[in-house]
């Protein structure tokens, strides 16, 4: 015992200099426990079964795999040898596929707003635009974690995924015309959320690879963790006789033929199933197993485990609206890289290029750009836009997005079942701008906008002829959601901000609740009222951390990870 007990807090002391990162931009790991669930016993037993393999399965997998037996199911493929996941350069390809295969499932919202959840090993990370944020220090605090084991699980993962951007010429004018705007102190490159003007890293490296959170498996312990892909789990399993609460202890799910398989906990209070399938999944697989609001489970026909009635409440998504701004002069292709981060509630934020947003390498201008707005509704298509007819034909269709995105958003919504399918999207409501607050705040960062675009930093990125008032129009013209378009005497004119921000809104995917902390899990995420099932995602908490949320939710994989196996080795 005193032998594994050192060897553990070997393990968690010398993280960095144990493992160092051996996937390149031309080789994916070769993961020996990685497999298609079709050749999967029917029946299996494990200390841990986590359902999602996703931005905080994957850390929480791998770390858990270091004394204990692990099963991690994801019902979507592995992210490697997939160039629309793989390459910067294919940005949106992934997320513009509509088909059953894509890594990315659409949905939209009861808003009309169009988005997205990640169906692949890694998650959302195998999706994302890449920028690598942490949470600022008052999170941390507010949130309750140790600053020291967050600090270091941090650490764990930028070893693995972390990179600092190249910081070319556009990037860097955006990056002046935020200070000049006055959004300051210039803080330089750091993965350290304070306000001010930043770098942040990114998980794209140097080759423009994508490195995602399936590359953290690399920490595991290959002869005590299994990796099931093309897994859907259907339900869990739940003891309820002779219990004063339900116990959970098992998992049906199906590979992709159909076949139902088992997975069932070992004996002993220690071992546990975990949530990890996402904001949408988690709350949406506690109501299919019974777990949730009792008209819901009634409606659907479903055995009620447990009356939760704030399973699926408290949804939060981040409006996002973007400016779309033509150059007259080369832009290099970059995703988000700079930030400026306001004390005004809102997030600037950039990405731009020739082939921003395009389907691979050597795409033009036009056809990259349609890909871009193809993310966000398949009937967009700038090109064919009549407010373009003031650029010229003979000019290459070249720019950047000026993107502002409203912090802790107020507006709350919900999450309701359509089906009894696992593999079916709920039903999710948003609320966006429902809050005044929030509308406030978005125009706010449209101001701030117009002062980067005007900056002289600025300058030569924008022809000088187009106003403001004219990109507000252009990008109002293109339909970036399925809400109903501008009509009415002044709809030819260009639009306010508020009338901007209701028009354009967007998802920057960053939707978060339905289980929160205190109201569906308690500060050590387990499920309140029933044992030995935990969640550990997004749909955790109700304010999206940093400017973006993914380094913070691997990082709390590899936390929480750490967390539950120090609690296994003290009761042992």
């Amino acid at each position: 015992m005193m032998d594994r007990f050192w060897s553990w807090r070997l393990f968690v002391a010398l993280p960095l200099f144990l493992h160092s990162p051996i996937c390149s931009s031309d080789k994916a790991p070769n993961y020996s426990f990685m497999r298609d669930a079709t050749g999967s016993p029917t029946t299996s037993y494990y200390d841990y079964i986590i359902i999602g393999g996703g931005t905080a399965g994957c850390p929480l997998a791998a770390t858990l795999s270091q004394n204990a037996s692990v099963l991690l199911l994801e019902r979507g493929g592995a992210p490697y040898n997939n160039p629309n996941i793989t390459s910067l350069s294919a940005f949106g390809a992934a997320l513009s596929d509509l088909s059953e295969t894509s890594p990315s499932q659409r949905f939209v919202s009861e808003d009309g707003v169009i988005n997205a959840r990640a169906r692949v090993l890694g998650g959302g990370s195998a999706l994302n635009a890449g920028f690598y944020t942490r949470a600022g220090t008052k999170y941390v605090r507010n949130m309750g974690w140790d600053g020291a084991l967050a600090n270091e699980s941090y650490q764990w993962v930028e070893a693995k995924v972390a990179f600092q951007p190249p910081m070319g010429r556009w990037q860097i004018a955006v990056r002046d015309g935020l200070l000049e705007a006055g959004i300051v102190p210039n803080n330089g490159f750091t993965y350290d959320h304070i306000n001010g003007t930043k770098f942040g890293g990114t998980i794209f490296d140097r080759n423009g690879h994508r490195h995602t959170a399936a590359d953290l498996l690399e920490y595991a312990d290959p002869k005590d963790i299994t990796v099931l892909l093309h897994a859907t789990v259907h339900r869990i399993l739940f003891r309820t006789r002779d219990t004063t609460k339900p116990i959970a202890n098992g998992v049906v799910y199906r590979d992709r033929t159909g076949q139902a398989h088992r997975a069932y906990l070992k004996e002993g209070a220690l071992s546990e199933i975990i949530l990890s399938a996402g904001t949408l999944g988690s709350p949406q697989l506690l109501m299919l197993s019974g777990v949730g609001p009792l008209a819901q489970l009634e409606a659907q026909n479903i055995t009620v485990v447990m009356d939760q009635p704030h399973v699926g409440q408290d949804m939060y998504d981040n409006p996002m609206n973007a400016v779309f701004v033509p150059s007259p002069v080369p832009v290099e292709v970059s995703l988000i890289e700079v930030v400026g981060i306001t004390g005004e509630g809102t997030y600037i934020e950039a990405a731009g290029g020739e082939n921003f947003g395009g389907g691979g390498g050597g795409s033009t201008g036009s056809s990259s750009t349609r890909d871009y707005y193809a993310m966000f509704s398949p009937r967009a298509t700038l090109l064919e836009s009549n407010s373009m007819t003031k650029l010229s034909s003979a000019q290459p269709f070249q720019g950047g997005f000026l993107l502002e995105k409203v912090m802790g958003p107020l507006s709350t919504g919900h999450l309701e079942l359509k089906t009894r399918n696992p593999k079916d999207n709920p039903v999710v409501t948003f609320n966006y701008f429902q809050h005044p607050d929030d509308l406030k705040r978005c125009v706010r960062g449209i101001q701030t906008i117009e002062r980067v675009v005007q900056s002289k930093a600025f300058a030569r990125y924008k022809y000088a002829d187009m106003s403001f008032e004219y990109l507000l129009n252009l990008t109002a013209s293109t339909p970036v959601n399925l809400r109903p378009p501008r009509s009415g005497p002044g709809a030819s004119l260009p639009p306010s901000a508020e009338e901007f921000c209701q028009h354009t809104v967007t998802t920057i995917w960053h939707y978060h609740g339905g289980c929160i902390v205190g109201r569906v899990v308690d500060g050590d995420y387990k499920v309140i009222g029933i044992d030995r099932l935990r969640v550990i995602d997004m749909s955790t908490v109700g304010y999206c951390p940093g400017t973006n949320p993914q380094a913070t939710v691997m990082m709390l994989g590899r936390y929480m990870g750490v967390r539950i196996l120090r609690e296994r080795l003290t009761k042992k």
